[in-house]
């Protein structure tokens, strides 16, 4: 863009040092008038002006096709309402929730469908979102149960409640990693202690909430009673991650720590009061 500004400078500069009646030095021309000069700087302003308003012209129209190529259209058949699972796709099309739709070509999935003959006697596995592209894997000809789980393979599943302060306060979600802690009271001879249990765990599911109740003896011998909000977390581990577990919980109580980006924890004594204030 920049060479094609200097050749329609150039060409102004052209047309001035050749204008009839344009300025040059000399005898002959120290009489020209005045306003003979001023008329052919207007022109070839306008003239300049002219060029570069088709230039800039010429320059966006170029963008509008440089992203009409990079953002080109594809049809795809997206979900326009919401398909419940079990619901054949015949009665959805029925229903209207499946419709052709453009979206950029960066946005289609792989395996995203323009016609529903693939799809021909399926039904939902899943719940289909209003905006979603159809997709084969999302169909088939019985629906995922609705209280599957899936265990990571090589992996058993273990389910523990913990409280709303153990569990980062509700920001723990199905897929997450986390650290657990176990903080022991002295019982099975283990010691007063806080200490890393698992450096990395994955939440595979995540139930309903529960108010338990609770009940703690202070120093004096006073019981105290409490109404606390538990969390029931299924979790992926190795069979003897989840024997840790179990003991742990057992003969003391968890707390989650969700991991951050590039988080690192290792083993350590953990804190205990004969370390606590080191």
């Amino acid at each position: 863009m920049s060479a094609k500004i200097i050749a329609v400078l150039a060409c102004a500069t052209s047309l001035l040092g050749t204008w009839p009646g344009a300025v040059q030095r000399g005898a002959a021309d120290e009489g020209a008038p005045l306003m003979d000069r001023r008329r052919v700087l207007l022109v070839v302003a306008a003239i300049i002006a002219a060029l570069g308003t088709l230039l800039v012209f010429l320059y966006v129209r170029g963008a509008d096709d440089r992203a009409n190529e990079k953002y080109h259209a594809v049809q795809v058949l997206k979900a326009v309402k919401q398909i419940d699972p079990g619901e054949t796709v015949a009665a959805a099309q029925t229903a209207g929730k499946i419709q052709l739709g453009s979206i950029g070509v960066g946005d289609k999935l792989p395996d995203a469908l323009t016609d529903l003959a693939p799809l021909n006697g399926q039904l939902a596995k899943t719940t289909i979102f209003p905006g979603e592209q159809i997709t084969a894997g999302k169909f088939g000809t019985t629906p995922a149960a609705s209280n599957a789980l899936t265990v990571p393979d090589g992996k058993i599943a273990v389910s523990i409640n913990l409280t709303d302060t153990a569990r980062v306060a509700g920001f723990v979600n199905p897929g997450d990693k986390v650290a657990i802690f176990m903080n022991s009271t002295g019982g099975a001879g283990l010691g007063s202690f806080t200490r890393l249990l698992l450096p990395e765990v994955e939440v595979i599911a995540v139930g309903t909430t529960t108010v338990v109740s609770t009940t703690t003896t202070d120093a004096t011998g006073a019981q105290k009673t409490e109404q606390l909000p538990r969390t029931l977390f299924t979790l992926g581990v190795s069979q003897a991650d989840a024997q840790k577990i179990l003991f742990a919980t057992g003969n003391g109580e968890l707390a989650f720590a969700k991991l951050g980006k590039d988080a690192k924890l290792t083993a350590d004594p953990g804190a205990n009061a004969d370390n606590l204030f080191k």
